[in-house]
């Protein structure tokens, strides 16, 4: 029960976490990125929604229930990451298996940080010949950002800081908070 309530600090393995976005501000500010989404695909054909694995989860099912155009949702798993770092390498572990072909492809990530998995999942989706790919975050890290593909949709831009909740991970586990936690160190 005292994960549902709001910790101002956190232990996850060896790190300790101190709150950093809350729960009521994540919900407004994803209910915003649904909102210019609804917007911009209001006269296009049935976009796909594709969320990226794990830590997307949360975000996906929050930003879902804010989407109010008709939407078709897929998932693809891959992974980067190797404790707190970014390995620079991707595995793609399960793979799409929805046409994507002349489809609007919106890539819903967790974080968006050096642009390593964003840019390998748009270039995979690119070689299905979509109509257009978008991508849209929960949260995006600028000063890390190395790619030049564009973040379309972004909830909230953050500095380099370790982050876990909502979906996001220290080695696994974490993801179940529903705030986001800095690391503290």
């Amino acid at each position: 029960m005292e994960r549902l309530k709001t910790a101002h600090t956190i232990q996850v393995h060896d790190k300790r976490f101190k709150l950093f976005i809350p729960n009521e501000e994540i919900v407004a500010s994803v209910k915003r990125v649904a909102d210019r989404i609804n917007n911009d695909y209001a006269d296009r054909p049935i976009p796909l929604f594709v969320g990226v694995l794990n830590g997307a989860f949360m975000f996906m099912g929050e930003l879902m229930q804010h989407i109010a155009i008709d939407c078709e949702i897929s998932f693809v798993k891959i992974a980067s990451y190797a404790g707190t770092e970014s390995t620079g390498n991707i595995k793609q572990l399960i793979g799409l298996n929805t046409p994507v072909e002349n489809r609007h492809v919106v890539i819903v990530e967790d974080i968006v940080d050096t642009g390593v998995s964003i840019e390998h999942t748009t270039e995979l989706l690119k070689k299905m010949n979509p109509a257009s790919v978008a991508v849209c975050t929960l949260l995006f890290k600028p000063e890390s950002y190395t790619k030049t593909i564009p973040v379309d949709y972004c909830a909230f831009s953050v500095p380099d800081r370790f982050v876990v909740g909502f979906g996001l991970d220290y080695d696994g586990l974490g993801r179940n908070y529903k705030d986001i936690y800095e690391i503290d160190e």
